[in-house]
């Protein structure tokens, strides 16, 4: 809970700038800071750098700044509504950073990448942007199979050099991909003594988050964010989970190009 409150102290002062690096065209690079969990379901924390990455080229674009570090091909379909094929990196889970996992001595899982496609579109409501993106990704390890997510963004505040908005997400899993993170398998039953698990197919997790930036200068801004994600279905139920709910922070220093 202490580190949750650090996080909302530094996010309430940076709130003007992650708004801007989701809901706007800028092109956007520098370093930042995430606080999150050591996989979803984990009761242990972990502190790593990002990148903050924002590009949309005429043809090319690379971002960080909607839950997935992605790029790849964007071409635009109509005003406001663009379709990409995707290249994207996949976190694994490391068992060095989870307390439970090294207890257990349980197997870490690799990251990786996946191939995909997406369609966001791009809409102004009055004054407030709006971001809908839906994303469909195949993990290229075919045992780790794909996932799809929706994810709605809303600039809801900004005055002078402070923004902010708001956003939800909801992630499906096939039942590869559900196996992949949370299923237990005889194996690891035998060397873990968790029971055996499988897991299907279907709502893998639902997250609500508040993201903000602060201009300090025409070249430079501050952005972050801050979500809540639980965990659903059989995830929520697997033995690896230590709890279902989960939060996640992240501050960074941008430059604007």
């Amino acid at each position: 809970m202490k580190a949750l409150a650090l996080w909302t102290l530094v996010l309430s002062a940076s709130l003007p700038t992650l708004a801007r690096a989701e809901l706007s065209d800028e092109t956007l690079l520098g370093p930042g800071l995430r606080s999150r969990p050591a996989y979803d379901g984990s009761a242990s924390q972990h502190v790593e750098l990002v990148p903050v990455v924002r590009y949309f080229g005429d043809l090319w674009f690379a971002r960080s700044t909607q839950g997935v570090l992605e790029g790849g091909l964007r071409t635009e379909l109509a005003p406001g509504l663009h379709a990409a094929a995707q290249l994207a990196y996949e976190a694994g889970r490391k068992t060095s950073e989870s307390a439970f996992l090294t207890r257990l001595g349980a197997p870490s899982i690799g990251a990786g990448a996946s191939i995909g496609a997406q369609l966001e579109w791009d809409h102004m409501i009055g004054p407030m942007p709006i971001t809908l993106l839906v994303r469909g990704r195949q993990h290229l390890g075919t045992k780790r199979g794909a996932q799809a997510d929706l994810r709605l963004s809303a600039g809801v505040f900004r005055s002078g050099r402070v923004s902010a908005g708001l956003f939800t997400q909801t992630i499906w899993a096939n039942a590869n991909s559900a196996n992949a993170l949370y299923g237990v398998s005889a194996q690891q039953a035998a060397t873990t003594g968790l029971p055996a698990f499988g897991a299907r197919s279907g709502l893998l997790s639902a997250s609500v988050g508040v993201l903000g930036s602060v201009e300090l200068s025409p070249a430079w801004v501050i952005v972050g964010s801050m979500d809540l994600r639980r965990l659903h279905g059989d995830a929520a139920r697997s033995p690896w989970v230590e709890q279902a709910s989960n939060h996640s922070a992240s501050v960074g220093l941008a430059h604007r190009f």
